[in-house]
C-alpha cells in the first residue's frame, strides 16, 4: 500500500498537480518574496454570457518609470492546461489601435487597458470555461482567472 501511495505522488508531481499552477492568483500588490510590485493586474471584468468580450486592466506605478525607463508588457490568455490561447489587444495606446500587447512598451505610468474577443489565435470563438490572464512587466508575471460563458 505504502508504494502504490509513492507512486500516487510521485505520479502528481510529474504531472503538476502538486506544483503551483501557472494560474495561481497573486494577492494584492506583491509578490511571494514580500516585495512590492510596481505594476497591478485589476480584476478583469467577466464576460457576459451573451458575449465573451472583457476588458483587462493593469496599472504602472511610476517606479517602473524611474532613471527614464519604460515598462515592456506582455499580456497573455491560456486555458487550464496552459497551453496559449491568445494576446489582448491594447486600447487607447500611443502605438494605434488593435496593437497586440505583446512587449508593448508603456511610455507612461497609469492605469492601462487591453481588450480580448473571446477568439483564440486562429480567431475561433473559445469554448466556455475558465481562462487565465498573465501580465508580464518587465519579467515579473502576475495571474487572474476569467469565467468565459457561451
Amino acid at each position: 500500500m505504502r508504494r502504490a501511495s509513492r507512486v500516487g505522488v510521485i505520479l502528481l508531481l510529474a504531472l503538476g498537480v502538486l506544483a503551483a499552477p501557472l494560474w495561481a492568483q497573486s494577492s494584492g500588490n506583491g509578490d511571494p518574496s514580500g516585495r512590492e510590485r510596481a505594476f497591478e493586474l485589476g480584476l478583469p471584468d467577466d464576460p457576459d454570457p451573451s458575449t465573451p468580450e472583457t476588458r483587462i486592466s493593469f496599472t504602472l506605478f511610476p517606479e517602473l518609470f524611474e532613471d527614464g525607463q519604460k515598462p515592456v508588457v506582455t499580456i497573455r490568455i491560456y486555458n487550464i492546461l496552459r497551453q496559449l490561447v491568445a494576446i489582448p489587444v491594447a486600447l487607447n495606446h500611443p502605438a494605434g489601435a488593435g496593437v497586440k500587447v505583446d512587449g508593448l512598451v508603456y511610455e507612461s505610468p497609469g492605469r492601462a487597458e487591453a481588450f480580448w474577443d473571446g477568439r483564440d489565435r486562429n480567431g475561433n470563438k473559445v469554448a466556455s470555461g475558465v481562462y487565465i490572464v498573465q501580465l508580464d512587466v518587465n519579467g515579473e508575471v502576475s495571474t487572474r482567472r476569467i469565467h468565459v460563458a457561451r
